[in-house]
């Protein structure tokens, strides 16, 4: 008798084997780059050298028409006139397997006051003809110019950063969070909840016949237990991109240095800023592993040291706020990874007094990031301190995210990373760091 086990023991193996995803390498490609002057401006042909390694290619960003909450461009002159967002999509030609998808907010649509900012991302949601609105136009631009998708990278309020206080200001803080209650940032949060899901599920609707994707990105500090349903979100969407870092910036924490992106909860700080609780949520409310992506950035956040500052550079730490812009940048306050690399492999680093060499602090614990700091001198100046992320680290968090049977590893952006190969590694160094450790 003929034994058909090894058989069916084979079709299974081929089954699984055929049906396991292709991990996903998204990249995000930020249009506003081309603005940047010297060796940080970035052209589409210098992403070219990237998309070997990417799946996926989110070109940031859409905006919104604040009066009819039409899917617009956010530079139409740049992005529609000149056809940037053509010679993109035309990129799937020489690399017919990956996905280009067209991104809206993504914190590039600014407008309205500090404390309302982009309000019309909560007033779009609450009308369903303000969303069929914007679904329409989405569909209308992203079949346009040849995109394979969409993006939200929607702009709810960013929860308030942590305060710094002294043990009498601490304890009427707690006197008046007793008394008055936590301030609200969105009274209507549970309502703008279930509305976004309400529109995930009208563009799902939209966008189904023609296999165009719907993906979501997180953007960091906003609270999804406040503004997402993972469990209602999941089946209508591609993936979800955890954008898990800038938990400590200069903007929002100019008196206090810390780790941007650590991978696990520190001693002392809040419980939800680090990587791993943001994935636990997602995982642990209904969203399936493989649906979710864990966001890296390649750049770091940057501070002022001043007198007061520990000289051991051990966050978290007294600082002067946001340090001096980068020489390519030129954003105060946050350094492209080759800006990193040049500030430890510059000569002129060697040349100082060694208590003022710019000195990098690895990250051995796997848990919280690397950073380089250089204390003042004798006139309290050049103190800088950086919290940010390198190819071990890096490493560390695309080994978390394949350990977690998560869907992948997105690069948080393309021209951020060492696009030219400056660092003295391969082109894209952290991109291909991510792709080989995940």
């Amino acid at each position: 008798m003929v034994s058909f086990k090894p058989l069916v023991l084979l079709v299974i193996a081929a089954f699984a084997a055929y049906c396991k995803a292709e991990p996903k390498i998204v990249c995000y490609y930020d249009s506003k780059s081309h603005l940047r002057q010297g060796p940080a401006t970035f052209d589409v042909s210098d992403i070219v050298p990237a998309l070997d390694l990417c799946t996926h290619l989110v070109y940031g960003s859409a905006a919104i028409d604040e009066s009819t909450y039409k899917l617009i461009p956010l530079n139409e002159q740049f992005d529609t006139v000149k056809d940037n967002y053509r010679k993109v999509t035309d990129l799937k030609k020489r690399f017919p397997r990956l996905k280009v998808l067209l991104s809206v907010g993504g914190n590039a649509d600014v407008s309205g006051e500090k404390e309302e900012k982009n309000i019309k991302y909560r007033t779009l949601l609450e009308s369903t003809t303000s969303r069929l609105a914007f679904v329409n136009s989405a569909y209308t631009i992203v079949k346009a110019y040849g995109f394979d998708g969409l993006d939200l990278a929607w702009e709810f309020p960013e929860n308030k950063p942590k305060k710094i206080r002294s043990k009498i200001g601490g304890i009427w803080h707690s006197i008046k969070k007793t008394v008055g209650g936590t301030k609200v940032l969105d009274e209507n949060a549970a309502e703008h909840r279930d509305q976004f899901v309400s529109l995930v599920r009208e563009l799902r609707g939209a966008f189904k016949a023609e296999n165009l994707l719907l993906t979501l990105t997180v953007l960091p500090n906003v609270n999804s237990t406040v503004y997402y349903d993972p469990r209602a979100l999941s089946p209508n969407l591609e993936y979800v991109v955890l954008d898990a870092f800038d938990f400590y910036t200069p903007e929002r924490n100019p008196k206090e240095a810390d780790y941007p992106a650590p991978l696990y909860e520190l001693v002392d700080r809040k419980p939800d800023e680090n990587v791993d609780a943001q994935v636990r949520y997602w995982l642990s409310n209904g969203a399936p592993s493989n649906k979710v992506i864990l966001g890296i950035p390649t750049y770091g956040r940057a501070w002022t040291m001043d007198d007061e500052s520990d000289i051991n550079g051990i966050p978290p730490l007294h600082i002067d706020g946001a340090a001096e812009p980068g020489p390519w940048t030129k954003h105060a306050g946050l350094l492209s990874y080759p800006e990193v690399c040049s500030l430890l492999s510059n000569p002129d680093n060697t040349k100082q007094a060694k208590h003022l060499q710019v000195k990098r602090i690895p990250d051995p614990s796997k848990r919280k990031g690397s950073y380089v700091f250089r204390i003042v001198d004798e006139n309290n100046n050049g103190g800088f301190w950086v919290g940010y992320e390198d190819s071990d680290t890096v490493g560390y968090k695309a080994s978390y995210a394949k350990a977690k049977g998560l869907g992948g590893v997105a690069m948080v952006d393309l021209s951020l990373d060492d696009f030219k190969g400056t660092c003295g590694r391969d082109k894209y160094d952290l991109l291909r760091v991510a792709k080989m450790n995940f």
